[in-house]
């Protein structure tokens, strides 16, 4: 018998509990982001039914309609690529949070797309730790001069930080880029505006999420685990 997105839902719960137990964190610190990508609303409803109430989108197109469709408790985050000419709608939704913000020229649209709208917008700061040219986010490199200015800007809550590790079986690998982006966010913690929310490591997928909440990760993003593959999209 096959098990169902609930069943699914409530395994990855309890595994991301008992991991994070095992390493001396308290359950509640790590909250399960429940990756929906191509998904219809019924899918993600079961989820909702075993206890979800985080969900993550990639794309804008996508997230958009899916809010209206579950129930208004439900917390949206935003964990892929944000083009410029979508801020405006996403501020307009009611996001919980964007994870990846990538660019110091996003940052400014988020910014002052907000100001305008007199309204303060929770993001997290997308770094690239591993450096690898396929990735999205801030290199470490720049990240210091970066992060001066992004802190500055206004109506933005900077929540903290999010990567995307290496897709490889290498968990030395793996653990040295969780490892280091919770080093980030230790380091500059103090150099923020309101230091006390600059908390969040939204870090481990599928493959890496029991590595990554032993290095520090506060929001882990699992999607084919819960829903399985992708439907095929016909165009």
């Amino acid at each position: 018998m096959m098990e169902s997105i609930a069943d699914r839902y409530r395994m990855i719960q309890d595994s991301i509990w008992q991991r994070a137990m095992a390493c001396g964190r308290k359950p509640e610190e790590v909250a399960l982001i429940a990756v929906t990508k191509t998904h219809p609303p019924s899918f993600i409803q079961e989820a909702y039914q075993a206890g979800g109430r985080h969900f993550g989108e990639n794309r804008v197109q996508e997230l958009l309609p899916k809010i209206p469709a579950l129930p208004n408790d439900c917390n949206w985050h935003l964990i892929g690529s944000l083009q410029s000419n979508k801020v405006g709608k996403v501020l307009d939704s009611s996001i919980k949070l964007i994870h990846s913000v990538d660019s110091l020229a996003l940052a400014e649209k988020i910014a002052f797309a907000g100001q305008a709208r007199q309204k303060e917008t929770p993001i997290l700061l997308q770094v690239n730790i591993s450096g690898e040219a396929s990735k999205h986010g801030f290199s470490q490199e720049c990240w210091e001069a970066v992060l001066e200015r992004v802190a500055q800007l206004p109506a933005l809550r900077i929540e903290g930080l999010m990567t995307i590790a290496p897709f490889t079986n290498d968990q030395v690998l793996i653990r040295s880029c969780f490892k280091a982006l919770a080093h980030l966010r230790d380091k500059w913690k103090g150099y923020m505006q309101n230091p006390a929310i600059f908390s969040h490591l939204s870090m481990g997928m599928t493959n890496d999420y029991e590595i990554a909440i032993e290095e520090g990760a506060t929001l882990v993003r699992i999607g084919s685990a819960i829903f399985g593959g992708r439907p095929l999209v016909r165009h």
